[in-house]
């Protein structure tokens, strides 16, 4: 087992004295087969008894809260602790997937006697962010996925063109920023990677889901981890029939294992945004996020 200790801190700073806000959080790590969440803390700045907890369609946690007093500044800290079960199998050593081909999946898609491929189908089309491609975009994803070839093979060097073609470079987007230029200009951050890749896969017929989380991340060798300096993090998973969910890194160029956790999953970004909300005031907000992923020992009651 692995125990992660996470830190995220997100402050908006107003010019202006803001009357109320209304927020929603994606902030509590979700559970899954190789994922358990021991626990989790949530404080907020102004302090304010209007919080409200609840699951939302794709099952993430979502925190509603809403601070009715007057304030310039308005901070949200979440504490949690993540156990990781690395002698859980992975999807990608499924036997099935030695004969899934493109061809095979598509054809298994269409039948409409399995309810979880039926329900995972939700995430072949389109969504607010994510808006038809360009046709060059499905061709260059193509030149992966050939009919016949081994569907988890195509996947993977799919992936592996995106880490080789495109440039990591901070500031160059946002979240409006429309996948059309990130593909353009072969540059971009992971939630573009995520979003470019989401919506080849869905032009070719295959369901891609946006999942946003976090990635432990290591210092140089012989210096110590500063604390603070890591950033939330966004990958994207391809439903395989018959198989399951299996996630792809393309930032890193790996498959998510023991070192990624997750927050939640949705068809886009905007499904998952970690902080979002409404606000009554004039002016301009700015925003700063702090990030820790630490490896911890495991709690006494675990050991």
């Amino acid at each position: 087992m692995l125990y992660y200790k996470i830190f995220h801190k997100t402050e908006f700073n107003y010019t202006q004295l803001i009357s109320f806000s209304h927020n929603l959080a994606c902030l509590k790590p979700r559970d899954t087969a190789r994922q358990q969440l021991l626990d989790f803390e949530m404080e907020i700045s102004p302090q304010t008894p209007q919080i409200h907890h609840h699951r939302d369609y794709f099952d993430n946690y979502v925190t509603y809260l809403e601070v009715e007093k007057p304030h310039r500044r308005l901070t949200v800290t979440t504490t949690s602790l993540v156990r990781i079960d690395r002698s859980a199998s992975y999807h990608k050593e499924h036997p099935a997937l030695c004969d899934m081909t493109l061809s095979r999946a598509l054809k298994r898609l269409a039948d409409p006697r399995e309810i979880e491929t039926i329900m995972a189908k939700e995430y072949c089309y389109t969504s607010p962010l994510l808006p038809p491609g360009d046709p060059a975009l499905k061709a260059y994803a193509a030149s992966s996925f050939a009919p016949d070839r081994p569907l988890f093979e195509a996947a993977r060097e799919f992936m592996g063109r995106i880490y080789e073609d495109f440039a990591f470079t901070p500031g160059f987007s946002d979240v409006t920023t429309p996948v059309s230029e990130v593909f353009v200009q072969k540059k971009g951050v992971c939630q573009d990677f995520a979003h470019l890749a989401i919506t080849a896969l869905r032009m070719l017929g295959l369901p891609a889901r946006y999942v946003s989380g976090y990635i432990e991340t290591l210092p140089p060798e012989g210096e110590e981890k500063l604390f603070g300096v890591d950033a939330s993090h966004a990958w994207y998973a391809i439903y395989f029939p018959g198989v399951g969910w299996i996630g792809f890194d393309p930032t890193n160029n790996l498959l998510p294992k023991e070192q990624h956790i997750v927050l939640g999953w949705g068809r886009d970004y905007g499904d998952v945004v970690p902080l979002r909300g409404v606000v009554v005031g004039t002016g301009h907000s700015r925003l700063s996020v702090s990030v820790d992923v630490r490896r911890v020992a495991a709690p006494a009651a675990q050991s």
